[in-house]
């Protein structure tokens, strides 16, 4: 299971292939954060390989609660959604999901064959992609008064602590972003050198 503070994804897509008995497995990996995206990822490949005999699938999204889907797309049950969960959990990877499309190339593989299949053509993917570890973060707004609003700046840039959808109006308004583990510290200092500023905690991301 992923640590709470430190999880693995992929840093961008990438694609495999895996060739079996004139079966053709193309497969896909994506870094994803909703099932929003995932539907995305998945009408994408199936309107783009719109002739393919399958497209198979499996994610996991999540870090303290992990939601996981696979699906076999018309092979027989556990041979392909499965075998591709699997692999997720071999390299440990969450925010992510793998998408296997298959071209029947006339033999049949029988389940052990398809499970073989859909395992190698996933690891493929992953392969060619680059594993990276991400720190959980949230998401903060800061508000202040005009006079404060260079210093705070000023503070931000010395911590590298980057700030961006600044408003001014009749107040100032910032939002940053913090890694879980450095937010109670930060706000104690920022609190303690800015007595009359507003930060409150937006929601948590990744």
């Amino acid at each position: 299971m992923c640590n709470v503070l430190i999880y693995r994804t992929v840093k961008e897509s990438a694609q495999g292939l895996y060739r079996e008995k004139g079966s053709k497995f193309l497969s896909f990996v994506h870094p994803v954060t909703s099932e929003h995206e995932v539907k995305i990822i998945l009408n994408n490949y199936r309107t783009k390989f719109y002739d393919a005999r399958h497209h198979c699938f499996a994610f996991r999204i999540g870090i303290k609660h992990i939601l996981e889907r696979s699906n076999d797309d018309g092979e027989p049950s556990g041979t392909a959604g499965k075998p591709i969960l699997g692999q997720l959990y071999s390299y440990n990877l969450t925010n992510t999901i793998i998408v296997v499309v298959r071209y029947f190339g006339g033999t049949k593989l029988g389940v052990g064959g398809l499970i073989n299949a859909y395992k190698t053509a996933a690891k493929e993917a992953i392969i060619q992609a680059s594993i990276i570890e991400e720190t959980l973060k949230e998401q903060f707004v800061i508000q202040c008064s005009y006079d404060e609003m260079g210093k705070i700046i000023g503070f931000l840039k010395q911590q590298k602590i980057n700030y961006y959808d600044i408003k001014m109006e009749e107040i100032v308004s910032m939002k940053i972003i913090l890694d879980i583990s450095q937010t109670k510290t930060f706000i104690e200092k920022l609190n303690k050198i800015f007595k009359t500023i507003q930060i409150s905690k937006i929601k948590k991301i990744n």
